[in-house]
């Protein structure tokens, strides 16, 4: 007989085998993220093969995108009942089956179903359980490590958008998807290095296991039997439940939350209209497909500096704040766009809005890892990427129906931009109420503090510490016991 050993756990490692994990995380966004953007490249082939207008054939790119985050839950929940490998596996498998059907596509309702349903659903499964691995393996370097990771889509898209451009003109669109279809497949390969870890910090996820054993025997002594199974499976699905999403209920996440929905609006359009509007003003196809080349490159720069700056302990305890200037930046870049007529002008903006686009998408998960903490952070990710999924299925149809209405992209891009600007003014505005009522807090804190005997199970203390920032609830930690800062 073979001796089993279960895993003992351990802190994040920030290095070893954590920086295979970012290797294939690099490799995942390329496959995802990068080949979304590239679809875009597709926009003017599928609208003059199928004769369909702006907004039609938008559809596609949109729901492409809003599979991916509508089912970014879906791919949490196969992460964190099965195991990541298998979810990133299962993706890989479903996003290729789809490209591959898709260059047999003969209407654009057969796209809808197979690059748009299936495509994304696959990027789902893939998506978001790559990129909670990085929060597991790392701590002290998390951002840094997201940063490299999340560059990949801005390498990918600086290698692909070209190498896209030419087998369109080599095999059509229809053996570019063929193409496309096969290289998803490397997604198997990323989710076989997905080795799990056990941390320290989900001891505490064990105790609703507990409650589940012990609320079993009880039912089982309490109950017939064709009666206790049912209601065992009720108790140990609530705790379940009521653990992963509890982050649901905190003002912070809230607020992120409603945010992400304005910035998600604004970000999509981009990507589907900067090669059509740079065709609109005069410029080729090459040069159109070089300003996506141009916008991947620099969003690298993007990911690995933000992250590697906000890791450094200056701005360590900055980077909501680095979140919000980012994304602020990105909006005032769309407002300036329609002035934007000629590749020489065009190309400032490239680098401009990719270098802030990819500083903001690398601070996502490290922003959400800061308000929810690491246990957290599979189904919070799941949750941010679900909330992308209706801007990002509406906002390019309603772009490309402005565009239809007005003959011009002027109304479009300015929607997007005040969109994004919105969503930064928002957290700022959060951040500075919560720092206006920081000093009544640390007050109610104290007062609570003094009464713990009259509160045994510190329920005052613990209403008080979840208004707190991270710090101030380490110092109710140790007046509470039990209490979890995280």
């Amino acid at each position: 007989m073979t001796k089993v050993t279960r895993a003992r756990p351990t802190s994040p490692p920030d290095g070893g085998w954590g920086w295979m994990i970012v290797a294939g995380c690099f490799l995942v966004t390329i496959c995802t993220r990068a080949v979304t953007r590239c679809i875009s490249i597709f926009f003017v082939e599928f609208q003059t093969y199928f004769t369909q207008d702006y907004a039609q054939t938008a559809w596609i790119h949109s729901i492409v995108d809003c599979m991916t985050m509508l089912c970014a839950p879906l791919g949490s929940v196969v992460s964190n009942h099965l195991s990541c490998q298998v979810g990133i596996m299962l993706g890989g498998l479903l996003a290729s089956t789809g490209l591959i059907l898709s260059s047999f596509a003969t209407s654009l309702k057969h796209l809808y179903l197979t690059l748009g349903v299936l495509t994304g659903l696959g990027f789902a499964l893939s998506y978001s359980p790559a990129i909670a691995m990085i929060g597991k393996y790392f701590n002290r370097r998390k951002a840094l490590a997201y940063g490299i990771a999340m560059s990949g889509s801005g390498i990918g898209t600086f290698i692909l958008a070209p190498v896209v451009q030419i087998l369109i003109e080599q095999f059509s669109w229809r053996g570019a998807l063929l193409i496309l279809g096969g290289f998803v497949l490397n997604l198997c390969v990323c989710g076989a290095l997905m080795r799990p870890i056990t941390l320290k910090e989900y001891q505490a996820s064990q105790e609703p296991n507990h409650v589940c054993r012990t609320r079993k025997q009880d039912f089982k002594r309490a109950s017939p039997c064709s009666t206790w199974t049912k209601k065992w499976v009720q108790a140990c699905l609530c705790c379940s439940l009521q653990q992963e999403y509890s982050f649901l209920l905190m003002p912070d996440f809230v607020v992120l939350a409603v945010s992400i929905l304005f910035m998600a609006y604004g970000c999509s359009p981009l990507f589907v209209y900067l090669v059509p509007y740079a065709l609109s003003v005069g410029v080729s196809h090459q040069q159109a497909a070089f300003l996506m080349s141009i916008l991947g490159v620099i969003d690298i720069v993007g990911n690995v500096t933000f992250g590697w700056l906000t890791d450094r302990r200056c701005l360590k305890n900055y980077r909501y704040v680095c979140y919000l200037f980012a994304v602020g930046l990105d909006g005032l870049c769309y407002l300036c766009l329609p002035m934007l007529q000629s590749l020489p002008l065009l190309v400032p903006f490239s680098c401009t809005f990719g270098y802030f686009d990819g500083a903001y998408v690398t601070l996502i998960p490290v922003v959400t890892a800061e308000l929810v903490g690491t246990a957290s952070l599979s189904s919070a990710l799941g949750v941010v990427y679900f909330l992308h999924a209706v801007p990002y299925l509406v906002s390019p149809p309603i772009s490309g129906w402005l565009v239809d209405t007005t003959g011009s992209y002027t109304a479009a891009f300015l929607l997007c931009g005040f969109s994004m600007i919105f969503s930064s003014v928002l957290l700022g505005f959060a951040r500075l109420v919560k720092k206006m009522r920081k000093p009544q807090l640390r007050t109610l804190a104290k007062e609570s503090d003094a009464k713990l005997q009259l509160w045994t199970n510190g329920s005052v203390a613990y209403s008080v510490a979840n208004e707190l920032d991270q710090k101030d609830r380490e110092s109710v930690a140790i007046a509470v016991p039990g209490y979890n800062p995280t």
